[in-house]
This record gives structure tokens, C-alpha cells and sequence, in this order.
């Protein structure tokens, strides 16, 4: 019996990343308006009583796509990672972004995709949603200065996201074989003493 669940739970996961894939293409190359259930189901190679039975619509599967791409940054995401209000230790983060770029890796193709074009401007607004969500009692003490002027917590979250998701890309599309343990130790040495600093956050070994 477990063994058959199993096997049904794979079915399920399977015909879902197929039909996100499809769907997530078929965007890139039409626009969402024009991307119908039955363009989706043919790129997918299911038939339409299957999308039917894992997804309500169109706007059903938008919003799961998402979801499904966003689950893999919310490990860096959580507020748990800061301590003592301020300050995020070094070992841990790396760790957390090295099970990032691999869940990231994993999917690559449905990734590359996600991350190109308006889908990439999608995620990255998602992303930022996610930041304000998490972290806004902790944007919201921090005073940025810049000449005396404040900077907007916004600019902050919109330029990190930005670097986050150009990263991504420029991996996934590179000859290079960065490993994800290098892709992590990369991103906080390019972003960790830098602009975690700027934000009031103390990088500690």
C-alpha cells in the first residue's frame, strides 16, 4: 500500500513540474493572455481531463507555478537566520544558499525559464513580496543614510533581488560547472559584507 502511494505521489510531482514547464514556455513565447488549457495540455503531452484534475484554470496554475519556484528561496528568507536582532552567522547561510542553488540546479531547465524575461521580472516581484513579508518589523527599524539622506527600504530589497535572480540566471545559463556549495560561497562573499552591511545586518563567522 505505501509502496503504491509512493508511486502515485511521483506520478503526481512528475505531471505537475511537466505541466509547469509547459506552461512557464508557452508564456515566454506567447503571453499569458494567449496561452490557452489546450496549448498547455499539447506542450505537456497530457490531455486536458489531467490538467483538469490538478489545476481548477489558468490562473489555478499561475499561482502554483510561483509558489512551487518560490519554495526554494524561502530557506533564505527566514527570519529565524537572524540573532540577536541584527546579525546572521556565516556557516549557517552559506548552507542554507548552498541547498538553494541546489534545489535550484534540480530543476534547471524549469528554472532558466522562470528566471528569463517577464517571468523573471514575476519572480523577482515575488521575492520581494517575500522579503517585505518576512523581514518588515526589521526593514521597518532600520534608518539607511546615504549623505544624510535615507534610502528607501524598497531600493534596497529591489536591488538584492535583482542581484539574486541575475545570479540564478547567469548560472544556470554558464559553460561554467560552479558547484552549489561555490555559487553560495560566491553570493556572500559578492553580497554579504557589502550591502548586508549597508542594511544594518552584521555578517559573524
Amino acid at each position: 500500500m505505501l509502496h503504491s502511494i509512493k508511486k502515485t505521489d511521483l506520478r503526481v510531482i512528475r505531471t505537475k513540474k511537466m505541466i509547469f514547464e509547459a506552461f512557464v514556455l508557452l508564456v515566454e513565447e506567447k503571453g499569458y493572455e494567449a496561452v490557452t488549457i489546450q496549448d498547455i495540455a499539447s506542450e505537456a503531452m497530457i490531455n486536458r481531463a489531467t490538467f483538469y484534475a490538478h489545476f481548477k484554470d489558468k490562473n489555478d496554475l499561475y499561482d502554483e507555478v510561483f509558489s512551487y519556484a518560490l519554495d526554494a528561496f524561502t530557506k533564505i528568507l527566514d527570519p529565524k537566520l537572524l540573532e540577536n536582532g541584527n546579525q546572521v552567522q556565516i556557516k549557517k547561510l552559506e548552507k542554507m544558499l548552498t541547498q538553494v542553488f541546489t534545489a535550484v540546479k534540480k530543476n534547471q531547465n524549469f528554472y532558466l525559464i522562470l528566471t528569463e524575461g517577464p517571468s523573471g521580472n514575476t519572480l523577482k516581484l515575488k521575492i520581494k513580496n517575500l522579503l517585505d513579508q518576512q523581514y518588515a518589523e526589521i526593514f521597518n527599524q532600520l534608518k539607511i543614510t546615504e549623505n544624510d539622506v535615507e534610502v528607501p527600504i524598497d531600493f534596497i530589497i529591489e536591488y538584492m533581488s535583482s542581484i539574486f535572480i541575475g545570479m540564478v540566471h547567469w548560472w544556470l545559463n554558464s559553460d561554467g560547472d560552479f558547484p552549489p556549495e561555490q555559487m553560495a560561497h560566491l553570493l556572500i562573499k559578492l553580497v554579504g559584507n557589502g550591502h548586508l552591511t549597508v542594511l544594518g545586518i552584521e555578517v559573524v563567522s
